[in-house]
């Protein structure tokens, strides 16, 4: 019998200033790999001075597939990027699940240079229609994503809301170069697809 788990394919994406092979990314993939899962790390241009038509054009281009077999695990500036690509697109039938790390859809304090992403009034919420499974995974202690957007972003899209005490903006530089919750809530909705 065919392995269930080969025909899932996971799509990550970064958010500004990284780079694949920053953060947690990598070992997500290793992991996936290891379960016989693909997961292609998305590298989106001009990471340092982001262009939100640039970044939803490299994602048109970039993912091959959007069926109930396809997931997305974004970060930070990835998570409002993939909403409005996925928004635009309008897949033909639900994804998989979507698993959102300190995602926001509000202007962030500290970085004005990104409000181009989030200046025009998008309605998210139609995004739960998209991918019956959902997930934000925050951390109380962010200090670039306040925790209260990452919350905001929870309800408007009805998603699973896991927060972290101690998570930083999960970069890195705040430790984190694994990061155990987002394989977890992952696999977990992979399990749970109906049959």
């Amino acid at each position: 019998m065919a392995d269930p788990s080969s025909s899932k394919h996971v799509y990550i994406v970064h958010g500004y200033g990284a780079t694949p092979a920053n953060h947690w990314f990598g070992w997500l993939q290793e992991q996936l790999a290891a379960d016989g899962i693909t997961a292609d790390i998305l590298e989106m241009p001009a990471p340092l001075s982001p262009n939100l038509q640039e970044w939803l054009e490299h994602l048109s281009h970039e993912v091959k597939m959007l069926t109930q077999d396809t997931y997305f695990v974004a970060h930070s500036l990835g998570c409002v990027s993939l909403l409005k690509y996925l928004l635009k697109t309008k897949p033909q039938e639900p994804l998989g699940g979507l698993v959102l790390v300190s995602g926001f859809t509000k202007p962030l304090p500290d970085l004005p240079m990104l409000d181009e992403f989030t200046q025009e009034q998008t309605d998210y919420s139609e995004a739960a229609a998209l991918a019956p499974r959902r997930a934000v995974i925050a951390s109380r202690d962010d200090a670039i994503v306040p925790v209260a957007l990452s919350k905001k972003l929870a309800q408007v899209i009805h998603a699973d809301f896991h927060e972290v005490e101690h998570g930083g903006h999960f970069l890195d530089s705040d430790g984190y170069t694994t990061l155990p919750i987002a394989y977890d809530v992952l696999r977990d909705m992979m399990g749970h697809e109906a049959k």
